[in-house]
């Protein structure tokens, strides 16, 4: 009797134990599903589908090993809770250094080209040049990009000037826009490897070489030669000068068409000069024959002329006569050849040939020490006061009258 009790007494026992099992588990499986969730992974535009167990955005990425810096962008941020279904994006900051014309900075974006970072970074460079492609990817190394920007440079050449924006970097890229060509002698105002700037006016000279020649005379030179044939202080040309010719050749340096320099590089001799010569007489003076019965070279005569003298002028001695001009004239050529300053030693002198004693009685003393140092008009008014005392008698050569 006692074994059939026990039986019933075991069973309720034993079915209370699985009972509480049974409730044990469910309530662990009710815990487990709070925190397991199932959630999308962007990250750096790359997705997936994660199951993690946490409570917070933090959780998934400890999870998923995402380290993230000051610079990367997390969403929703990772102290935010993260319910079942949740989207969280992560994308990584990059650095991009730009430098527009000469001037540089750092950036940091989370674009993944270079074109988006622009855009992003509200860098405007539409019409710029980029070191780089603009769809070149920006890596989780960051990247270093050069912009230049458009800037208006006057170019004057070949007489006229012409601009451009350009976007080169230095005068040869400006040069090269232009189609403007450049000789291996040409000046370029700045240097063609100069950095363009704003507003810069750039200037190509047009340089050319030439050579050149040029005719010359050479002067001839004058030699003198003694000649014992000619009298003495009287000159003849025994061979007439000519002068000779060089060609003088020269490199020039010539400047949009105008001539900067000029250099001699040679001569050379194309005729020789013909030196003149010149005789110099040394002969003395032969002495002047007897002269005739009271001529003006001696004292006047004592006795007149037969014939009484025509008028002739003013004979005072008051100031210049010319009267009988014209006579005196053709007697002088007679006397002396015309030459009113002829002193040949011979002891008369002027184109009158005047003797000194007759020259001072006749006062010639008023004009000058010897008629040869007297002017013609001066000769010729001392003439006439002795032909108004002595007429033509005088003078040797009074058949010239």
């Amino acid at each position: 009797m006692i074994s059939g009790i026990s039986r019933p007494l075991s069973r309720p026992v034993r079915w209370a134990a699985q009972g509480g099992a049974v409730a044990l588990v469910a309530v662990g499986a009710l815990t487990m599903s709070q925190y397991d969730k199932s959630v999308t992974l962007s990250l750096d535009g790359s997705t997936q589908s994660v199951h993690v167990f946490g409570t917070t955005v933090g959780d998934l990425l400890a999870k998923e090993n995402v380290a993230v810096g000051a610079h990367d962008l997390v969403q929703p941020a990772a102290d935010a809770a993260l319910r079942d279904g949740d989207t969280v994006v992560v994308r990584y900051g990059r650095k991009l250094t730009v430098t527009i014309d000469g001037k540089t900075t750092d950036y940091y974006t989370t674009a993944s080209t270079v074109d988006a970072a622009l855009a992003e970074l509200g860098i405007r460079a539409d019409a710029a040049r980029l070191s780089v492609s603009r769809s070149e990817p920006l890596g989780r190394a960051g990247l270093a990009l050069s912009i230049t920007t458009p800037k208006t440079v006057n170019v004057a050449a070949d007489g006229g000037t012409k601009s451009v924006a350009s976007i080169g970097t230095t005068v040869a890229d400006v040069l090269q826009q232009l189609e403007v060509t450049v000789g291996a002698l040409d000046r370029v105002n700045p240097a063609p490897d100069t950095a363009i700037a704003d507003g810069m006016t750039v200037t190509v000279n047009r340089v050319e070489k030439k050579t050149a020649t040029e005719n010359q005379a050479i002067a001839f030179t004058v030699t003198s030669q003694d000649d014992a044939t000619l009298a003495k202080g009287t000159k003849k040309t025994t061979t007439a000068g000519v002068a000779g010719q060089q060609t003088l050749s020269f490199d020039e340096v010539w400047v949009d068409g105008r001539l900067e320099s000029r250099t001699q590089t040679g001569t050379q001799v194309t005729a020789n000069p013909v030196d003149q010569v010149v005789a110099v007489g040394t002969k003395a003076p032969t002495p002047a024959p007897a002269p005739a019965p009271a001529p003006v070279r001696a004292t006047a005569p004592t006795t007149p002329a037969p014939t009484p003298p025509p008028p002739a002028g003013n004979p005072s001695g008051a100031g210049i006569n010319l009267a009988n001009a014209a006579m005196w004239d053709r007697i002088a050529q007679c006397e002396s050849g015309g030459n009113w300053a002829i002193n040949t030693g011979n002891g008369y002198y002027g184109g009158l040939q005047f003797a000194s004693g007759t020259w001072i009685s006749n006062g010639g003393g008023d004009f000058a020490s010897r008629a040869d140092l007297a002017s013609r008009e001066q000769q010729i008014t001392v003439a006439n006061r002795l032909y108004a005392t002595s007429g033509l008698g005088p003078w040797g050569c009074r058949g010239a009258a």
